[in-house]
């Protein structure tokens, strides 16, 4: 199917939640039948902005029908770009008032949802507890994506075997961070120790390095994109941010640590990509203001080590941050202002360095819960319950995994847990990228993907699942590509 009528089935299936609520077995038939529509309007070689102006549309009439989605999920709501201004980030750091309180009426926005934590668990059981036996999944939103899977199993889901290609531009030094853009299957972002950062389009074959961003004068330890992809925020050992044109590679300003300090991490605002939080090797969490490229009032706190990891809840409500003594804190944001307040403190391990920390409202319908993954150098992947509005963290299970030095990353799987049972994936030091299943009680383990010849760092999917890709510490990045069953 062609990738625009793909997205167009994307929001179908997000909005798929909200139709017939009495009768779940319609929506699943519409799903089906919307499949079939489209991939038959796939073959019938209308223009692209034809297909286009379709997608916008079938957003637009979506979101007045039912309203703005408040949660980000897998195919993360390609009507989220839609029922956002058309304006992009880079338009609105023109006229920016240099007011806190603007941040909020003006900063780049996506839907809210403003339900407490111990709400959404509730209301998620409460979903689950009213189906009828073998009905699937913990939000409705889910149905949509069990019937595009057409009922596989978990190890078809996440049968990803071959590798689709190999960038070994950055070789000889680690690759920290790898990234596809958001709502793209073909646009990859990876940092490097080198200092440069690379911007890699897969297709039309064969994929391509688009631009190399260079300015940094020491290694970049961490990126992020922007919601709308036309800017991205590094971050790097040179004790400096920049910001970037994704468009052409030019970078529009250069940011200094407000400390001097070198920067480990870095995350947007989810609600306001205005705002930028950063992490640096002085123990401060910072949320900087990129359009002014000044330190938000309010918006700095202190961890007990050097910060190597930051991740928002999906309201931009809730931050964590970890820090290489084994630590994670929660923090509260202030919409309006940007102010940080510190709320809750886990030790989760004593001088075992947080290295990677991923946010998820739901993760199954077995895992109702709102959910933190975390690695930690102690050789295991670690799953958290989130138990209040706080960011209080309950452990809930743990996977082995072989990781005690090397900053290695994980993710949950945005789209396939929306399917019966869920997986996450991470990167090891055993050179490998291992799927587990959360709620398999033994033998969690669902593939292992062999291939690297370092520790593998980092791990990506792009926006429908069709792609993962993993990067290593000699610098090697691989997109691997699912099998097709």
């Amino acid at each position: 199917m062609a990738a625009v009528w793909q997205q167009v089935l994307a929001v179908d299936a997000r909005y798929n939640a909200y139709r017939t609520p009495t009768f779940p077995q319609f929506r699943t038939q519409y799903i089906r039948r919307r499949s079939q529509l489209l991939r038959e309007n796939a073959k019938a070689g209308h223009p692209p902005a034809l297909r286009r102006q379709y997608l916008r549309l079938r957003g637009q009439l979506l979101g007045q029908r039912y309203g703005p989605l408040s949660e980000p999920g897998s195919a993360r709501a390609y009507s989220n770009s839609i029922v956002r201004s058309s304006r992009t980030t880079l338009d609105r750091m023109e006229d920016f008032e240099d007011d806190p309180r603007a941040l909020g009426a003006r900063g780049h926005r996506r839907s809210v949802s403003r339900g407490s934590y111990q709400l959404q668990a509730q209301m998620n059981r409460a979903v689950y507890e009213d189906r009828p036996p073998g009905s699937v999944v913990p939000t409705s939103v889910a149905e949509a994506s069990r019937a595009m899977a057409g009922d596989t199993s978990l190890s078809e889901n996440y049968a990803f075997a071959g590798m689709y290609h190999v960038f070994d531009q950055h070789v000889d030094e680690a690759v920290p961070r790898v990234r596809f853009a958001n709502d793209d299957r073909h646009r990859l972002a990876c940092c490097s120790l080198d200092g440069s950062i690379s911007l890699c389009q897969l297709v039309p074959a064969p994929p391509t390095v688009l631009h190399v961003l260079r300015g940094h004068t020491r290694g970049v330890s961490d990126f992020a994109w922007s919601l709308s992809n036309d800017i991205l925020v590094s971050t790097s050992l040179d004790a400096t941010m920049r910001i970037w044109a994704s468009e052409d590679g030019r970078c529009i300003r250069e940011i200094p640590d407000p400390d001097g300090a070198e920067l480990l991490c870095c995350t947007f605002q989810p609600v306001n990509n205005n705002l930028t939080v950063v992490g640096n090797a002085k123990n401060n969490v910072h949320v900087m203001n990129i359009s002014t490229g000044k330190k938000v009032k309010g918006g700095s706190s202190k961890l007990t080590g050097r910060v190597l990891a930051l991740s928002f809840d999906a309201p931009g409500r809730l931050l964590w941050a970890g820090d290489d003594r084994g630590s994670i804190f929660s923090f509260l944001f202030d919409m309006a202002t940007g102010k940080l307040t510190k709320a809750k403190r886990l030790v989760v391990h004593e001088g075992s360095p947080i290295t990677s920390i991923s946010a998820r409202s739901w993760v199954s319908r077995e895992a109702r819960d709102p959910s933190l993954l975390i690695n930690a150098c102690l050789n295991k992947l670690l799953l958290y319950r989130v138990v209040d509005n706080e960011g209080t963290l309950q452990l809930k299970r743990s996977f082995p995994i072989e990781q005690s030095s090397h900053p290695v990353r994980s993710i949950f799987c945005p789209l396939m847990s929306f399917r019966q049972g869920a997986c996450v994936v991470t990167g090891s030091e055993d050179m490998c990228v291992h799927f587990f299943d959360v709620e398999r009680a033994a033998k969690a383990a669902v593939n292992k993907l062999q291939g690297h010849s370092a520790p593998v760092l980092d791990v990506s999917f792009n926006c429908d699942e069709s792609l993962l890709a993993s990067s290593d510490a000699s610098g090697m990045v691989i997109v691997w590509r699912r099998e097709q069953k």
